[in-house]
C-alpha cells in the first residue's frame, strides 16, 4: 500500500467501473458492484484490493494471491484461485497502469505565484499557473494554462512552456520551446550550449550555438537529464518521447515520435532517431548517424553505424543481435579450444 503521507488515494471503485475505464472485461458480471479500494502487488494484496499478472514467472503467486480482484490475460485465467474476481485484458500491464492512475491521479497544482519568485518584463503567464519559491522567470517568457513550475527553477528569456506542463524543482530552461503536457523532473537542463568548438593548439575556439531545443507534446524527461541546443539547426524531441534520468542529448539531435531513452544513455550531435526508437540503459550513440523507425539498441551498446528500421543492435561495437551472439559463441569456442590445447 502506498504511504498516505506522500500519496493521496482516490476511490473506491466498483469492478464494473474499473473494467470500463481500463480496457478490460469483467469475467463474472455478478461481481460488477464489488468495491476495490486500492492497488497492490500479487503477494501483498488483500480482499479489498486489485492486483495484476503480466509476467508468467508470477503465475504461482497469482494462484496464491489473497487479492479481491486481478487484471489478467485470458491465457492465465485458469490459474486463478477460487473466488478471485478477474478483469480480463489483452494487455494486463497497460490496464493496471490505467487502474493505478485512477486510484492515484497526479496532484493538481495550486494556482499562485510565490512571493519570492522573480518575474521579468513582458512575461505572459496564464492566470491558473503555479510558480514555486525562488524561481526566476526571464523577460518575455510564456507559460501556458495549468502549468506548474517548482522551486528554484530558472526559466530563461523568451522561453515558451505549453499548457499543462509540470516542471520540477531546480530545472534550467533556456533557448527552448516546450510543448503541452510535458513533465520535466528535478534538475533537468535544457537549451545550454552544445559541445561545439574548432580545435586549435593555441586554445580551442568556441563555435556559437545558434539553435534552439524544441520539445513536442506529452514528453517526459527524467531527473538530471541534459539536452543541448542546436548549433544552427535545432535540437528536436518529438511528441510522446520518454527520456529517463541522467541522459545526455547533444546538439542538433532529432528524436521522432514516441522514442524511449533509458538512464545514462548518450546521443552525440547531429544523430537522427526515427519514430519509436528504443535506447536501453548506458547505450552510446555516435554522432551524425541515422537510426530508423522502431530500431532498438541494447544496454551498454556502442553504436557507430546507422541502424535500419526495425533492427535490434547490441554489443561494442554494436551489431545485429544474431551476428553479435554468433561472434560471442565463436570466441567462446576458440577460448575453450585454446585452453584444451594448453593442457
Amino acid at each position: 500500500m502506498a504511504d498516505p503521507r506522500f500519496f493521496e488515494r482516490a476511490g473506491p471503485f466498483t469492478l464494473g467501473e474499473l473494467a470500463d475505464r481500463i480496457g478490460a472485461k469483467l469475467a463474472a458480471s455478478e461481481k460488477a458492484t464489488q468495491l476495490v479500494a486500492d492497488v497492490a502487488s500479487l503477494d501483498q494484496a488483500g480482499p479489498d484490493q486489485i492486483t495484476f499478472l503480466d509476467n508468467p514467472k508470477y503465475v504461482a503467486a497469482f494462484a496464491a494471491t489473497k487479492a479481491g480482484a486481478c487484471i489478467v490475460h485470458q491465457k492465465h485465467a485458469g490459474s486463478a484461485p477460487v473466488g478471485l474476481a478477474l478483469l480480463v485484458s489483452p494487455n494486463p500491464y497497460l490496464s493496471y497502469a490505467r487502474a493505478a492512475q485512477l486510484f492515484y491521479p497526479p496532484p493538481r497544482p495550486v494556482a499562485g505565484i510565490h512571493p519570492t519568485a522573480v518575474i521579468g518584463a513582458d512575461v505572459k503567464l496564464a492566470p491558473d499557473i503555479s510558480i514555486g519559491p525562488f524561481t526566476v522567470i526571464g523577460d518575455g517568457a510564456e507559460i501556458g494554462s495549468g502549468a506548474s513550475v517548482g522551486a528554484s527553477c530558472h526559466i530563461g528569456r523568451n522561453v515558451v512552456i505549453g499548457s499543462g506542463c509540470r516542471i520540477g524543482h531546480s530545472v534550467t530552461l533556456t533557448h527552448c520551446q516546450i510543448g503541452a503536457r510535458v513533465t520535466l523532473h528535478p534538475g533537468v537542463r535544457i537549451g545550454q550550449d552544445g559541445f561545439g568548438f574548432a580545435p586549435d593548439p593555441s586554445g580551442h575556439v568556441k563555435v556559437p550555438q545558434l539553435g534552439r531545443v524544441l520539445i513536442g507534446d506529452d514528453c517526459e524527461i527524467g531527473a538530471n537529464t541534459t539536452i543541448d541546443r542546436g548549433s544552427g539547426p535545432d535540437t528536436v524531441i518529438g511528441p510522446g518521447c520518454w527520456i529517463d534520468n541522467l541522459v545526455q542529448i547533444g546538439h542538433n539531435v532529432t528524436l521522432g515520435r514516441g522514442c524511449i531513452v533509458v538512464a545514462q544513455a548518450g546521443i552525440a550531435g547531429s544523430t537522427q532517431l526515427g519514430d519509436f526508437v528504443v535506447l536501453a540503459a548506458q547505450s552510446g550513440i555516435a554522432g551524425h548517424l541515422k537510426l530508423g523507425t522502431g530500431a532498438r539498441v541494447g544496454a551498454k551498446a556502442g553504436v557507430m553505424t546507422d541502424i535500419p528500421a526495425g533492427e535490434s543492435f547490441v554489443g561494442i561495437p554494436a551489431t545485429k543481435v544474431k551476428e553479435y551472439f554468433r561472434q560471442v559463441a565463436t570466441l567462446r569456442r576458440l577460448a575453450q579450444k585454446k585452453g584444451t590445447d594448453n593442457e
